[in-house]
């Protein structure tokens, strides 16, 4: 998530509408309160992206479980009005949908009970992942909620010092995540598909 568009092109933040007739039919864009960000996801970026949705689907698949797997489709939190999401990973529950006023027509949720799970691969425009989509996806109640840091981008505060690849695997406990940092060769603990058997290596460097 690289650069705000609005910051180059114009002054005047965005609403959804607009956004939405700008760039609607473009996946690589995103609006967080009226900018508009390029996510710019470059090839390893989109390697864990499709890494996570391929291990998560086989979960999904052995439990036979009413979930899917979206991707880079929008969240428009219906608390606020000049903010869609993209995340790289979302798993949506097809059991909620008939409560999702656009999703009949589009590939928009507005309701953080359609989701159980998002993950977001963390790009050069850092801080959005580690603070404004943490706390955004905790008041929408999305039960879990994965970081993949694979460069160590995030600040220290986030990922500590010497910055290194870090997944952060967040709970949400009491409407607030609770967070558990993975590296290396630590196998990864998930409330929501238990029986995933991998490292954050494994996610970070997309299985190689």
């Amino acid at each position: 998530m690289t650069i705000a568009i609005n910051q180059l092109t114009q002054q005047q933040p965005l609403s959804f509408d607009e956004f939405l007739a700008h760039y609607g039919d473009n996946n690589r864009y995103e609006l967080i309160d009226g900018e508009v960000f390029d996510l710019e996801p470059t090839g390893l970026h989109e390697e864990i992206a499709a890494f996570i949705t391929t291990k998560i689907c086989v979960q999904i698949d052995a439990k036979n479980l009413p979930w899917f797997v979206l991707q880079r489709g929008l969240l428009r939190p219906s608390n606020t009005g000049m903010t869609a999401f993209r995340p790289d990973v979302a798993v949506v529950d097809r059991n909620q949908l008939t409560q999702e006023p656009l999703w009949s027509d589009q590939s928009i949720l507005t309701l953080g009970s359609s989701l159980k799970f998002v993950a977001e691969v963390v790009s050069s425009n850092w801080q959005n992942d580690y603070a404004r989509k943490l706390e955004d996806y905790a008041v929408l109640g999305i039960p879990e909620y994965w970081i993949a840091d694979y460069a160590g981008l995030g600040g220290t505060r986030h990922i500590g010092k010497p910055k290194q690849p870090t997944l952060s695997i967040c709970t949400l406990v009491n409407e607030e995540y609770e967070i558990q940092q993975f590296r290396g060769y630590q196998t990864i603990v998930s409330l929501t598909f238990p029986d995933l058997k991998l490292t954050a290596e494994q996610i970070l460097r997309a299985g190689r």
